[in-house]
């Protein structure tokens, strides 16, 4: 079949979608910059593993799915961790599903975007395959205490060897590797030995402001007018790796004010900790409204995690807030250390606590935060993307076979 080259036909790819999170932030822009660059008379179609059919985006949502096998699997929605050793059979269906659409009306580029196994799917000879990497999946290659624990633990310790080397042989065939930041390109080069681009995740600068209307329901403004003022923040998944606690033990160390936003398995274990605090307000999940006001309302935000990039730090100083960070992963991308918020060096309660008295006032580096957020914006991440995308269907040839 001969192809419109003036208007290819792309094809997006993603580990799962089962809710909204940083990865299906950059997953929404691809959508939304290929409906505005490359239209095509069907809508764009995503490959995917798992797919609960939950409300995402609507760019996303108004986009036909392919699953794998793997979702039709009972409870797979929250088990899929545990089907972890069938993710490459799982693959190995979607790529056959792609070459099935690729001989009905071929296609000239995969984008993925992947934490997990998406960057393992097999494109047909002559397709490119750019694939936007979070990271190598980390339950492969940096086993840590967080997957090393009960019976999926001694799962991954006696499969792992078998998947890395199938992970690092799908990596070979992927036509052109994007980083999200420097840590993340970094791994590539270390676990898969392949170069990488780095291009940064989009941020919506134009909704996360410095001022403006906050826009919040009765309930939200109750729960704004009822919080002390000057309060430090923090938002994110209430999980291990998170580090939460560590943002707690440093607001009662300084008996200063912290908001704490999300949920997680850890909440319960943080309802403890503060139970009678004069000074820890849990809120739980927050809608996009109350959080802008959060970050607005805000002294600083506390990081205290490592991050492969770290979308919250940017939201905040988009809207004027400086970061309290740990100075390494994506904090050294997305925070400039004593401009717009600062670095601490050893991940605990005291080393935190340090740093927050060493962070700038808000009124003097407002302004300077949101020059340092908006060098991340979606339109930032368009031009990138848009010049990436060219850049591979204009090559003469793809990696893959």
């Amino acid at each position: 079949m001969d192809r419109d080259s003036s208007n290819p036909r792309l094809s997006l790819a993603h580990d799962w979608l089962v809710g909204y999170r940083g990865g299906e932030g950059v997953l929404d822009c691809h959508a939304r910059l290929i409906a505005r660059d490359w239209p095509r008379n069907e809508p764009t179609r995503i490959y995917t593993m798992f797919d609960n059919g939950k409300t995402i985006t609507p760019a996303i949502d108004r986009l036909p799915r392919t699953v794998s096998f793997l979702n039709r699997v009972p409870g797979a929605d929250w088990a899929r961790r545990w089907l972890l050793p069938l993710y490459h059979a799982g693959m190995a269906d979607l790529s056959r599903k792609v070459a099935c659409d690729h001989a009905r009306d071929p296609i000239d580029l995969v984008l993925s975007s992947s934490s997990a196994a998406i960057h393992a799917l097999r494109v047909p000879e002559g397709v490119r395959h750019v694939c936007v990497c979070f990271t190598p999946p980390r339950y492969l290659w940096e086993l840590g205490d967080q997957y090393s624990q009960g019976l999926m633990g001694v799962g991954l310790r006696v499969c792992s060897p078998v998947l890395r080397r199938l992970d690092y042989r799908a990596a070979q065939d992927v036509t052109t590797y994007i980083a999200i930041s420097t840590v993340t390109q970094e791994r590539i080069r270390k676990f898969y030995n392949r170069d990488s681009q780095i291009v940064f995740p989009p941020v919506r600068t134009e909704y996360f402001t410095p001022g403006g209307a906050d826009d919040l329901n009765a309930e939200d403004a109750a729960k704004l007018a009822s919080l002390p003022s000057g309060f430090l923040f923090y938002i994110g998944a209430l999980e291990p790796y998170k580090k939460a606690e560590l943002a707690v033990e440093a607001a009662e160390r300084l008996k200063r004010p912290l908001v704490v936003a999300g949920s997680g398995s850890q909440l319960n274990r943080l309802r403890e900790m503060t139970r009678g605090s004069k000074y820890i307000t849990l809120l739980g999940r927050v809608s996009d409204p109350l959080l802008r006001a959060l970050y607005r309302r805000s002294d600083a935000l506390l990081f205290p995690q490592l991050e492969d990039f770290g979308i919250v730090a940017l939201e905040a100083q988009a809207c004027g807030t400086p970061v309290v960070a740990f100075g390494v992963g994506g904090s050294l991308d997305t925070v400039i250390d004593g401009q717009s918020g600062v670095f601490f060096r050893e991940q605990t309660a005291e080393s935190l606590a340090e740093a927050i008295g060493r962070c700038p006032e808000k009124a003097t580096v407002g302004e300077a935060c949101r020059r340092n957020a908006e060098r991340f914006s979606e339109e930032a991440n368009f031009i990138a993307m848009r010049r990436v995308i060219r850049e591979s269907l204009g090559s003469d040839t793809a990696r893959s076979s």
